[in-house]
């Protein structure tokens, strides 16, 4: 197995192991390491089936829980982020966010698959919330010590949010918003990476409403303050997809977001969540 970092703030791309085989003891704590230390991993030319995709995925964790988007027939952990070629509803996912954050336990990473590409477009960036933080200001990081946020998807999955009852009609991909959407969930803004230990900034405006013991209008200018921040491009890494490849990235650690520029084709991906991880030490 070998691994190539990308240059970036993040990722690396890993060869030389074959994802549509079962793998290792030691090849799986390779993988982990390298993920652990790269927070994202792109494994090109894998030919996966989605029994492949859950194998990988449990090797790492449990499956996670995906609320509001169906799974596809026939699986209850594989969801499909799918777009046709003619559709208009806006690009889903195309605000930073790390996935899940408003649950108790927020899924430890993302196993998504590429299997039909867009000829251009459709680059999925990420956001490295440990060098953000390491760099961040005194000045801003004093605002946000001790701080816990106050995360939701109401604003994205409550039947009157971004992807509502009335976006759903207009897309292609299996969302159900739900009052559920409403629920609340608090976590710290800066929080410890439970398997490495490394601190880092969790979340971001989106799927964080409010801050705890704070007016909410001084609330919504923190969170101003820190979006613009932790979404500086010197943090950023841009993945370039391909027909057959998987990625997988780290939660706990990054923000990510969609691209368009894709108009006029198709595209699908298949995607599991690797549930909440307790540390290893």
């Amino acid at each position: 197995m070998k691994i190539k970092p990308s240059g970036q703030s993040c990722g690396a791309e890993v060869t030389g192991v074959d994802l549509t085989l079962p793998l290792s003891d030691s090849t799986v704590s390779d993988i982990r390491a390298a993920w652990l230390e790269h927070h994202v991993l792109s494994f090109p030319n894998q030919t996966m089936s989605d029994d492949d995709l859950e194998r990988f995925t449990l090797y790492f964790g449990p499956f996670g829980d995906d609320p509001f988007i169906a799974p596809i027939k026939g699986r209850e952990h594989i969801i499909a982020v799918k777009r046709l070629a003619d559709e208009t509803a806006p690009i889903f996912a195309e605000a930073w966010h790390t996935d899940w954050s408003f649950q108790e336990n927020p899924p430890a990473g993302t196993c998504l698959f590429g299997k039909t590409i867009p000829p251009k477009g459709g680059d999925t960036l990420f956001t490295n919330q440990h060098k953000a933080l390491d760099e961040m200001p005194d000045a801003l990081r004093v605002k946000l010590e001790g701080k816990m946020a106050i995360h939701s998807a109401v604003a994205a999955y409550s039947r009157k949010g971004g992807y509502g009852d009335a976006d759903v009609a207009a897309r292609s991909m299996d969302i159900r918003p739900s009052d559920t959407a409403e629920a609340k969930q608090s976590h710290p803004l800066i929080r410890a990476h439970p398997e490495t230990g490394r601190l880092g900034i969790f979340g971001s405006a989106g799927y964080i409403i409010g801050i705890e013991d704070m007016a909410q209008a001084d609330a919504t200018a923190l969170l101003f303050e820190l979006y613009h921040w932790q979404t500086r491009k010197e943090f950023h890494y841009r993945h370039k997809w391909q027909k057959n490849m998987l990625i997988m990235w780290d939660n706990r650690s990054l923000l990510h977001m969609a691209t368009g520029g894709y108009k006029g084709h198709d595209r699908l991906l298949h995607r599991t969540t690797i549930g909440s991880v307790k540390c290893l030490s």
